[in-house]
């Protein structure tokens, strides 16, 4: 009988527990039977006995049950009929020209690539171009046959014909159609597309438009049912539901996500997610999946920050955000212990840019950046939210950690410039002539750096790595990095550098701040024991 449970891992601690169980009900049966024996010894009684002594505590059928907190399943009919009719779906097309070659432009494949094409919004895998196969033509051009790009999902905005979808089911596009639920089909002039936040708004001429209901975003809760209406595979007007897994998903992007269990595939993106109230609280945009297709893990952007893109988009077809010239990265949790913060928390300043407004503003490569207009940098990710949300021109204040304590410098935002900000040149700084002092704990050759040096790196102190080996090489520093700070005391030369260190609790690691190129971080080097 006992074999029998033995099967595998799980039952075998079902077992164990049984046993336990077993042990204790044996022992109160031996328990009273040795007190109807005069002669029965104490040491002839088992040592579980004190192990039944306290009982488990079970209510009894008179305690009064506390209420139930869910009761039955939501009927979502209701909000299927008054939603559904506001639910597009959007396809797209491009325009292609057929190289007329051996094959000419009957291709035998073309069935199947159109149904890729239509229900999964990409090419056939393997797919490319060859001879006789269609190629795209400029876009805005004209000339070319129409063929089928890829198909995706959307909302009506405004009775007089404004629609809302995400910025990657229209991207590439050479025409926009929007079909209704009442088979109308509409060619869509596109408004505007932001793909820092997926958002695209479509405009179609038709009036008297069943638009969606606006809901209040900070009012969702996680566990709270909610609905997707969208075109899967392109399956019109689908509906799928589940619950709120999640509010405020960080992955690193522009938003941050409402998260949810409800079924979303390609084609769903751009459809709305609806609170139990018929109000689009969100825009289905993308699923975590190792397959491709659903796997219970649903992104949506909140409803509220697609509106204000959209309005941005409506007013000057694009979308303007802040900057302050500035690189970051994360406060790791050993970043934070060494430096003296009391958690990992706010944003590293990596570089500064020449001339920006952080350095106009007086910040410096290793500042920890810990609030913004008084509103904390909980995560790196946060501060470039903030920041792009705030108009240029504002006058701001930036909380910073330097050196284990707190300043606060004013800034003023400017407008971001993409193709200025993604430019980063990385530098190498000219060896000294001088011989390097060795710190043998660290594997480092350090030497002073020169005044044309200095003037070079646009600092005023720190040393020069010459060597490395042993923890600095593990740790990842290299020659010709500068090293600016240990620990929270910032060193100009080498006699510094060897005096920080000395204060420093020996074979505890050492965090030091280095340059490299236009750029700073805090690397954490263990010392050899």
């Amino acid at each position: 009988m006992t074999s029998s449970f033995q099967s595998g891992p799980s039952t075998s601690s079902v077992v164990r527990r049984t046993l336990v169980v077993g042990g204790v009900v044996m022992a109160v049966g031996l328990l009273l039977s040795s007190s109807l024996l005069p002669h029965a010894s104490q040491a002839q009684q088992p040592a579980t006995v004190l192990a039944a002594a306290t009982p488990i505590a079970v209510p009894a059928p008179t305690t009064p049950q506390p209420p139930l907190l869910v009761q039955g399943l939501p009927d979502f009919t209701q909000l299927v009929e008054r939603v559904g009719p506001s639910v597009a779906s959007v396809r797209t097309t491009q325009r292609v020209a057929t190289d007329a070659g051996e094959d000419g432009g009957d291709d035998a494949d073309a069935q199947m690539r159109e149904f890729f094409r239509r229900f999964f919004g990409t090419p056939m895998p393997g797919q490319g171009q060859r001879k006789g196969t269609p190629k795209a033509t400029p876009k805005g051009d004209a000339e070319g046959e129409e063929r089928p790009r890829g198909l995706g999902s959307g909302f009506i905005l405004s009775a007089d014909g404004l629609v809302m979808t995400n910025a990657h089911v229209i991207d590439g596009a050479d025409d926009v159609y929007v079909t209704l639920t009442d088979k109308r089909e509409f060619k869509a002039k596109v408004v505007g597309a932001d793909k820092r936040t997926d958002v695209a708004v479509l405009k179609i001429e038709a009036k008297n438009l069943p638009a969606v209901r606006i809901g209040d975003v900070s009012r969702l809760k996680v566990g709270e049912w909610v609905m997707a209406i969208g075109t899967p595979f392109g399956l019109e007007n689908t509906v799928t539901a589940g619950i709120v897994s999640a509010k405020a998903r960080d992955t690193g992007e522009e938003v941050r996500f409402i998260q949810t269990d409800v079924a979303v595939n390609p084609g769903n993106s751009g459809g709305p997610l609806i609170n139990m109230r018929g109000e689009v609280v969100g825009i289905n945009s993308q699923i975590l999946s190792r397959s491709g297709g659903f796997m219970g893990i649903s992104l949506s952007i909140p409803i509220d920050d697609a509106i204000k893109v959209a309005d941005q988009l409506r007013s000057g077809g694009k979308v303007v955000r802040g900057r302050i010239g500035v690189q970051i990265e994360p406060v790791t949790k050993e970043v934070a212990e060494s430096l003296g913060l009391s958690k990992a928390q706010g944003a590293v300043v990596r570089m500064v840019e020449p001339g920006g407004p952080a350095a106009k503003a007086g910040l410096e490569a290793g500042d920890i950046i810990t609030k913004f207009n008084g509103v904390t940098v909980e995560t790196a990710g946060d501060l470039p939210r903030l920041v792009g949300g705030t108009k240029p021109g504002t006058k701001s204040v930036l909380q910073v950690f330097r050196r284990g304590a707190y300043k606060d410098l004013g800034i003023t935002v400017v407008e971001l410039d993409l193709e200025k900000a993604a430019k980063a040149a990385a530098g190498d700084n000219a060896p000294a002539e001088s011989k390097p002092t060795a710190v043998a704990s660290l594997g480092l050759g350090l030497t002073d750096l020169t005044s044309a040096q200095k003037a070079e790196l646009k600092i005023n102190g720190g040393v020069l790595v010459e060597e490395v080996g042993g923890p600095a090489a593990r740790a990842g520093l290299r020659p010709g990095d500068v090293i600016l700070s240990v620990g929270n005391a910032q060193v100009a030369n080498v006699r510094q550098f060897e005096a920080a260190l000395a204060k420093l609790e020996k074979g505890r690691p050492v965090n030091v701040l280095v340059r490299r190129g236009d750029g700073a971080q805090y690397v954490l080097i263990r010392p050899s024991k």
